[in-house]
């Protein structure tokens, strides 16, 4: 394989306490964004609702499109520019309307507004329950996926090594939903895609380091050397690989977040942010690694110590 990093020996574990203070900077802000401060902008895929897209035979404004809505009062709507000034996306909440009546309504008030004439050129409709169903299928997909990788990674390697993977994908996980909330982009199924595969993706670089300490440590510890000494090596090892697929992966979600059109860029966005937390996180995890064996044997010794007689 090609090398970008020949005879690399970076000492990722001495500087791990950093790493540990961003990871948790960053989920910490994520958690309480997500929560207390801009939310998740459920598209109607998981709130219901109706979503018409509409095109102008000129230029509109944002402006223009509100006040066409206001004069048939169907709730609070979400009006996004799609694409030119002359296309938008109208989010509404849930209707009573038929499709047809819906589309000849939205038409003629927005037309009229306008002064002009317009195109419906989608109208979509999803049911409450079915938006509520969606939200509970979409993190028990999540779960799922987590708990799979637990089972494998645990019996592929070591339980430890399980645990540690799945910290790392709840991880990359959490601080791109928070991504996506600080820039209020819509979750939608289609980014539910991406999160899904934010996950294998981040397993995927996780493993190839395990497999590369646990075919180290098969060799057997070289005089002198120590458990962080091992796990510097194997990152170091597998950097150029790490590096070297991410960057290609990285490239090809950014050509979709930049030339992929509307329809793609919250998805396109996701996996751009998904792939560099995940990189991160495959080269972090392997510092809990050293730590939790450090923890394991010190408990052992202090479990194994006869206490003192009075």
């Amino acid at each position: 394989m090609m090398q970008i990093f020949v005879n690399a020996n970076y000492d990722f574990v001495g500087k791990r306490k950093w790493f540990y203070a961003a990871s948790g900077g960053l989920m910490l802000l994520s958690i309480i964004w997500i929560l207390f401060v801009g939310g998740l902008n459920y598209g109607i895929d998981f709130t219901g609702g109706a979503l018409v897209q509409v095109r102008y035979d000129k230029p509109a404004s944002v402006a223009l499109v509100r006040r066409g809505l206001d004069e048939i009062k169907l709730g609070t709507a979400i009006i996004q520019q799609f694409g030119d000034p002359q296309e938008y996306l109208i989010r509404l909440p849930h209707v009573a309307e038929k499709p047809d009546d819906l589309a000849k309504q939205v038409q003629a008030a927005l037309a009229k507004a306008a002064g002009g004439s317009l195109e419906i050129r989608r109208l979509e409709f999803v049911g409450p329950q079915v938006g509520r169903d969606l939200q509970l299928q979409a993190l028990y997909a999540v779960l799922a996926g987590m708990a799979g990788i637990l089972i494998y990674v645990a019996f592929r390697f070591h339980f430890r090594d399980g645990v540690i993977s799945v910290v790392a994908i709840a991880h990359d996980v959490i601080v791109t939903l928070g991504a996506l909330s600080i820039t209020q982009r819509e979750m939608s199924l289609p980014v539910l895609a991406a999160l899904l595969t934010i996950v294998g993706y981040s397993i995927n670089d996780t493993i190839v380091v395990f497999d590369r300490i646990r075919e180290t440590r098969a060799k057997g510890l070289r005089k002198g050397q120590t458990i962080a000494d091992l796990v510097n090596s194997a990152m170091n090892q597998t950097l150029s690989r790490t590096l070297l697929t991410s960057f290609t992966t990285f490239v090809s979600a950014v050509v979709l977040l930049i030339f992929g059109g509307e329809v793609l860029r919250d998805f396109a966005f996701a996996l751009v942010v998904g792939v560099v937390t995940g990189t991160y996180s495959s080269i972090a995890a392997a510092s809990l690694v050293m730590d939790w064996e450090t923890w394991s044997r010190v408990r052992t010794k202090t479990a194994g110590k006869v206490p003192a007689k009075a």
